[in-house]
């Protein structure tokens, strides 16, 4: 799920019709009441934040730095006007990446990844150092963009619905890591979806596993009842 900050009603619901386009949860408010809501969060709320988008507003530097408290989401600035002093100002409060309007949802997706990667390269590298050699074959056999793109096995795209697309890389991105199904629930769905149940998220992860299990001549994906999924690739 990514949030959206920004005084505009029509910048906020441009940009979660273009994150829904692409099969990404998102969820928009307004700045005076953005620091109440990140203040009063929940730890799970937060950790189904893949990254916060702030539109352009007089406080999102302090925004900035709050966020930077509470989690390590990527945080990325959106830029009406090119501005030098301003780009300084927002990348010293904490902001990873600031980018002139207008964007792409599919760049700020694989941007987004790229701070990710950034700051959580070594324990991904340390990770793939454990694995033995047949495994690390196996994992390489995919491969997962973060920016809207199908994924890959063998060099052949596997053409997924967008739910069962961000499932995947929700959990490659985790890989190792036993999440709940509330915890991919939410990062799929949003945290405040209306109308969905989260038994939504076993006939997704179903069909998913039937894929690439066809694909790749074994299930990558662990699944456990009542305690969730992992991705052991």
């Amino acid at each position: 799920m990514y949030f959206l900050v920004d005084p505009r009603d029509t910048v906020n619901a441009g940009y979660k019709a273009s994150f829904e386009r692409e099969g990404v949860s998102s969820f928009a408010l307004m700045p005076e009441e953005f620091l109440g809501w990140l203040q009063a969060a929940s730890r799970s709320d937060l950790e189904a934040i893949q990254g916060f988008l702030l539109g352009d507003f007089e406080e999102r530097a302090k925004c900035a730095s709050v966020i930077r408290k509470q989690s390590q989401a990527p945080i990325i600035a959106l830029a009406d006007l090119r501005s030098l002093e301003q780009t300084v100002e927002l990348l010293e409060a904490g902001i990873d990446d600031v980018l002139p309007k207008p964007v792409h949802v599919r760049e700020i997706l694989a941007r987004s990844e790229a701070i990710w990667r950034r700051v959580n390269g070594a324990v991904a590298q340390g990770d793939a150092e454990g694995e033995s050699a047949s495994e690390a074959k196996v994992s390489d056999r995919l491969k997962v963009f973060h920016d809207g793109r199908d994924p890959e096995i063998d060099g052949v795209p596997l053409s997924l619905p967008r739910r069962e697309r961000h499932i995947l890389e929700y959990l490659v991105r985790n890989r190792g890591r036993r999440l709940t199904k509330t915890q991919v629930f939410n990062v799929v769905y949003g945290v405040y979806s209306n109308g969905v149940e989260e038994s939504v998220i076993e006939g997704h992860v179903s069909k998913l596993r039937r894929k690439l299990t066809e694909r790749l001549g074994r299930d990558p994906i662990e699944a456990k009842r009542y305690m969730g999924y992992t991705y052991i690739g």
